[in-house]
C-alpha cells in the first residue's frame, strides 16, 4: 500500500522536474531549505507553518506549488533545539573531536508532498532534486530528523528506507511506525502510542474506576489507541460504558449526539484520544450544556494543550488528568534563543519570518508574507526578543523541544561510536570499520541501531528492536489559576522500563478533582462489595455491574469486590462480617462453668443419698421393714444407686479415649445391676405373697439365691454387651467441627450406635419387665406393699428414659451430654425415692409400723427392737 503511493509521488514528482521551469520547481514562498555545511549533515524536517493552500487541481495543467503561511512559533522552537544541539556537539571536546556536524532543514508544512520533497533534496546532497542520485562530493548524510506528523513520517521513511538511512522522529507515535519489517530505518525519541494506552488503563485502575466512558478520533490515531486501551481495560477488569468517535470533519448532529451520550451516562469519567483540533467542538457543546460533573483523562494529543486550557472558556476541564509528553529541560537554552538575530545569521531564512512575525513588523525590500501583509510597521533589528511573551521563547515546558534535542544526540553518540571504531575489530565484514568523512547509510543504521547513553540529567537514551525509546511519560492534573484560566501539572510519571507494577508513579494528594475536591471520585456501575460479600454478576450486563450477596455460612471473602467466597478450614468460623476465618470455639461440658458445677454438686449430693440411707439400714438391719424382700439386695441396690450418680461425673470435662469408654460402660453396668436388683425384689414380693399360701409349692424359691441370680444374670448380659461393645467398635473422642455453628466440640463417639441403642434397650427391657411385674403385684393385701413403690419407681424410670431418648437426639454439644446427666439423675433419684423414701419413713417417723404384724397386716403391735 505505502509502496504504491509512494510509487504515484515520485512519478508526479519526475514529471514535474523534467517538464517545469525552475522558478516552478516545488518551493513556495520563502520556505526553501536551510543549510549549514559540516563534515557530516543531519537532514530535519520541521512544520515550521501549520496551515497550507493547495493549488486547484486542473489536470490540463502541471500541479502548482503548496503555499504555507501561519509562522508556528513552537515548531520553530523545535527547529532551534537541533541546530543548538548541534553548536553545543561541534563545541565539546568529548564528543566528536575534530569532527563539525552540519545539517540541512526544510519545512515540512506538515503535509506529505513537502515532507517528500525535503528527504528527497537531503538525499541528492544538492539543490537541484535529482531522483536516485547522491553527490559525493558533497558532507555525507548520517541521519533525518523528522517529522511531527506520523502521515509525513511514513512516506519519510520509505524513501529512506530505500538507502538505509536512519530517520528519527521527534513527535511521530504511530503504533503502525513500530513495524520493522514495514519501517526498517525509523526510530523516535517519543514514545509508541500503544504505551500510552496501556498506562492509561493502568491510571483508571490506580484510582479504582470500573466504570468509564471513551472518545476517540476516527482516525488511525484515535481508534487505534482507544482499541488497546479497550483490550487492556477488559484484562483489568474495567467496563467501558460508550465508546464514541469524534468526527474529524465537523458534524453538528454527530456532535450533538455525542454530547447527549456523555450527559446521560452515568459513567463519572471520560477517556480522550483525540486531537485539541476535533475536540474542540464537543468541548464547546460540552460547556454550553454545563456539563460539570464528568472527570477527563487526556492522551498526550491534548493533556498540555493550550487551546482548551487557556482563555477562561473550558472550566469544566478543571480536575482533568492526562498522559503528557516527559518534559526535559535543556540547560543554556533560553540564554541562546535571547541571542537570536537575523542580522547574526543572514542565511537563517526562517528567522526573518519569526521576527516579522514576533513583532508584527516588515523587513525592508522583502516580499510580503502572507503572515505580515496587514503590518505596518517596519522591522529595524533594534526590536528585543527578551520582552516577548510567546510560545518560542517559554521554555517551562520544553516537551517536544526536548525529543528533538534528544534526537540530535542520538545521531551524535552514535557517529561518535563509529568514529570510535578500532580496526579489524569493526562491526562490518573481516571487522573492517567505516570512515567518519565518508561512510555508506547502512554503516551509520547499524550504530543507530545500538546507540545507549544518558543525558545530563540521567535519563537513558536507547531504542529498542522496534526503535522505539523508553517509554516515559509525564502524568499532569489540569488546576484553576488566579486569572481563571487552566495550567497543567505535574502530578507523577508513567515509565515502561520500570519493574512490573512500579511503572507509575502518583502523588494522590496533589491531584485537584472537579470541584477542588481532594478525595478521588468514584466512577462504578455497582458499589464495591465489601469483605464478607460476593459478587454476583447482572444477566445481560457487564461484569462491573453486579449485585452483593452474602457470603454463605462457613465461607468468607477477605477483600473488597470479591467474586467467590472460600470457605474456612475446619477448625476456623467466619467471624460476624465473615471476612476472615477465627479459631472456632472449644466447646465441651466442663467443670469450670456453671452447668457442669451444677450437674456435679448434684451427683455428689444425689449419691451422698443413698449412703445415708445405707447406714441408716445398717443401723436398724434387725427391723422388720428393712429385713423384708432381702435385705442385702436393698444394700446392693443402695450401693448401685450410690454409684449411679457417681458415673455421671465421668460425663463432665474434657473428653478422653478413658472417659469415651467409661462413661457409657459404667453408666450401663451400674444401672443394669440396679434395675436388676429392681427386678429381682419385685419377683421376690410376688413369690413371697404366692408362697404364704397354704398347699404353695413356691417355699423353696424363697430366700436369697434366686434374687442374686436374677441380679447378677441381668447385670452379666449387660456386661457381655458392653465387652462386645469395646471389643468391636469402641467408644472414642472426636472434634466435631460440623454439628454446630462455629464450635468444635468435643465429644464421645460411640463408635457402634447399634451396640450403645442395644445397651439402652436392654436396660429399657429390664425396667419394663420389672415394672410390669411390679403393676401386676401392687394390689397384694400387706400393709406395706412395696410392689407398689417399686411400680412408681420403674414408671418414673421408664418416663425418664422414654424422655432421654427423642432430646438425646435433638440436642447438640455439651447439651447432649447434659441432658444424658440429667436422665442419669434423675432416675437415680427416682428409684431412691419411690422404693426407699417410704421405708425411711416409716423408720424414723413411724417406728409403731415397723414390726412383723403390721407388714403382715394383722393390726399394730409395739415396736421391739432386737
Amino acid at each position: 500500500m505505502h509502496l504504491v503511493w509512494l510509487t504515484a509521488w515520485l512519478a508526479l514528482y519526475i514529471q514535474f522536474t523534467a517538464s517545469t521551469a525552475p522558478t516552478c520547481q516545488l518551493k513556495s514562498l520563502r520556505v526553501e531549505g536551510l543549510k549549514v555545511p559540516g563534515d557530516v549533515i543531519i537532514g530535519a524536517t520541521f512544520p515550521v507553518h501549520e496551515n497550507k493552500v493547495f493549488p486547484n487541481r486542473n489536470f490540463n495543467d502541471y500541479p502548482g506549488a503548496v503555499q504555507c503561511y501561519s509562522f508556528s512559533f513552537r515548531s520553530y522552537r523545535w527547529l532551534h533545539a537541533m541546530m543548538y544541539a548541534i553548536e553545543e556537539i561541534n563545541a565539546s571536546p568529548a564528543l566528536l573531536p575534530n569532527i563539525t556536524l552540519g545539517y540541512s532543514i526544510y519545512d515540512s508544512c506538515d503535509i506529505i508532498p513537502r515532507g517528500i520533497e525535503g528527504v528527497l533534496w537531503m538525499v541528492s546532497g544538492t539543490d537541484e532534486v535529482v531522483l536516485n542520485y547522491r553527490c559525493y562530493a558533497q558532507a555525507p548524510l548520517a541521519a533525518v530528523i523528522g517529522d511531527s506528523a506520523s502521515s509525513v513520517s511514513i512516506p519519510m521513511t520509505n524513501i529512506l528506507g530505500i538507502y538505509n538511512y536512519p530517520q528519527i522522529s521527534y513527535f511521530s507515535s504511530a503504533m503502525s511506525l513500530a513495524n520493522r519489517h514495514n519501517f526498517p530505518t525509523f526510530f523516535r525519541t517519543i514514545p509508541n502510542d500503544m504505551i500510552q494506552s496501556l498506562g492509561l488503563a493502568q491510571l483508571v485502575k490506580h484510582f479504582g474506576w470500573s466504570w468509564v466512558g471513551v472518545l476517540a478520533d476516527e482516525d488511525d490515531y484515535g481508534q487505534g489507541l482507544s482499541t488497546i486501551f479497550k483490550q487492556e481495560a477488559q484484562k483489568l477488569g474495567i467496563c467501558i460504558e460508550f465508546l464514541e468517535k469524534v468526527p474529524i470533519l465537523y458534524s453538528e448532529s454527530h456532535t450533538h449526539r455525542i454530547v447527549e451520550v456523555i450527559k446521560t451516562s452515568t459513567a463519572k469519567v471520560v477517556v480522550v484520544f483525540s486531537w485539541e483540533t476535533y475536540l474542540y467542538p464537543i468541548m464547546m457543546e460540552i460547556d454550553k450544556q454545563n456539563i460539570n460533573e464528568k472527570i477527563w483523562i487526556a492522551s498526550e494529543a491534548w493533556s498540555t494543550s493550550s487551546a482548551l486550557s487557556k482563555n477562561q472558556v473550558f472550566t469544566m476541564l478543571t480536575g482533568s488528568v492526562g498522559f503528557a509528553i516527559h518534559r526535559g529541560e535543556i540547560p543554556g537554552f533560553k540564554k541562546y534563543l535571547l541571542g537570536l538575530h537575523p542580522l547574526k545569521s543572514p542565511n537563517d531564512i526562517y528567522l526573518r519570518i519569526f521576527w516579522e512575525e514576533a513583532f508584527k513588523c516588515r523587513w525592508k525590500n522583502q516580499d510580503i508574507l502572507p503572515e505580515t501583509e496587514n503590518s505596518t510597521l517596519s522591522c529595524t533589528g533594534k526590536e528585543e526578543l527578551g520582552k516577548l511573551e510567546n510560545t518560542f521563547l517559554d521554555v517551562s515546558n520544553l516537551r517536544m523541544t526536548y525529543n528533538t534535542y534528544n534526537a540530535v544526540y542520538a545521531v551524535a553518540y552514535a557517529l561518535q561510536n563509529l568514529y570510535n571504531c578500532q580496526p579489524d575489530k569493526g562491526p562490518f565484514v573481516g571487522g573492517s570499520c567505516a570512515y567518519i568523512k565518508n561512510f555508506e547509510p547502512w554503516q551509520i543504521l547499524h550504530y543507530m541501531k545500538n546507540v545507549h547513553f544518558r543525558t545530563w540529567a540521567g535519563e537513558e537514551i536507547y531504542f529498542d528492536e522496534n526503535g522505539d525509546p523508553p517509554a516515559l511519560y509525564d502524568i499532569v492534573n489540569w488546576k484553576p489559576t488566579t486569572s481563571g484560566d487552566i495550567q497543567y501539572i505535574k502530578v507523577g510519571s508513567y515509565n515502561s522500563s520500570a519493574p512490573p507494577g512500579k511503572e507509575l508513579v502518583l502523588i494522590d494528594s496533589a491531584i485537584l478533582w472537579p470541584g477542588e475536591k481532594k478525595q478521588v471520585p468514584l466512577s462504578v456501575c455497582s458499589e464495591s462489595c465489601l469483605p464478607g460479600w460476593r459478587k454476583a454478576t447482572r444477566q445481560g450486563q457487564p461484569i462491573c455491574c453486579f449485585d452483593c450477596i452474602p457470603c454463605s455460612e462457613g465461607e468468607i471473602s477477605s477483600h473488597k469486590d470479591s467474586t467467590e467466597c472460600l470457605p474456612c478450614p475446619d477448625d476456623q468460623w467466619p467471624n460476624e462480617r465473615r471476612d476472615i476465618c477465627v479459631p472456632k470455639m472449644v466447646e465441651f461440658l466442663s467443670y469450670s462453668e456453671p452447668l457442669g458445677i451444677v450437674l456435679a454438686v448434684l451427683s455428689i449430693v444425689i449419691s451422698v443419698v443413698p449412703k445415708s440411707i445405707l447406714g441408716l439400714f445398717l443401723w436398724y438391719r434387725h427391723t422388720p421393714i428393712v429385713k423384708a424382700n432381702n435385705r442385702q439386695l436393698s444394700y446392693v441396690l443402695l450401693c448401685a444407686l450410690t454409684l449411679c450418680p457417681l458415673c455421671s461425673l465421668i460425663f463432665i470435662g474434657k473428653p478422653s479415649s478413658a472417659s469415651c469408654i467409661l462413661r457409657q460402660t459404667m453408666f450401663a453396668i451400674i444401672f443394669a445391676l440396679s434395675v436388676s436388683c429392681v427386678l429381682a425384689k419385685t419377683i421376690m414380693v410376688i413369690i413371697a405373697f404366692k408362697a404364704s399360701k397354704p398347699g404353695s409349692n413356691l417355699h423353696r424359691w424363697v430366700g436369697s439365691r434366686l434374687p442374686n441370680t436374677i441380679a447378677c444374670l441381668g447385670t452379666l448380659i449387660q456386661a457381655g454387651i458392653c465387652a462386645l461393645w469395646l471389643g468391636y467398635a469402641p467408644p472414642f473422642p472426636q472434634n466435631n467441627m460440623n454439628s454446630q455453628v462455629g464450635k468444635i466440640i468435643l465429644e464421645c463417639n460411640e463408635g457402634s450406635s447399634l451396640a450403645f441403642w442395644c445397651m439402652m434397650g436392654y436396660m429399657g427391657i429390664l425396667a419394663i419387665v420389672s415394672f410390669v411385674i411390679a403393676f401386676l403385684a401392687r394390689k397384694l393385701p400387706n400393709s406395706f406393699n412395696e410392689a407398689k413403690f417399686i411400680t412408681f419407681s420403674m414408671l418414673v424410670f421408664v418416663i425418664v428414659w422414654l424422655s432421654f431418648i427423642p432430646s438425646y437426639l435433638s440436642t447438640r454439644g455439651k447439651y447432649t451430654v447434659a441432658v444424658e446427666i440429667f436422665a442419669i439423675l434423675s432416675s437415680s433419684a427416682g428409684l431412691l425415692g419411690c422404693i426407699f423414701f417410704p421405708k425411711c419413713y416409716v423408720i424414723l417417723l413411724k417406728p409403731e409400723r415397723n414390726t412383723r404384724d403390721f407388714l403382715m397386716g394383722k393390726g399394730s403391735s409395739t415396736n421391739k427392737k432386737k
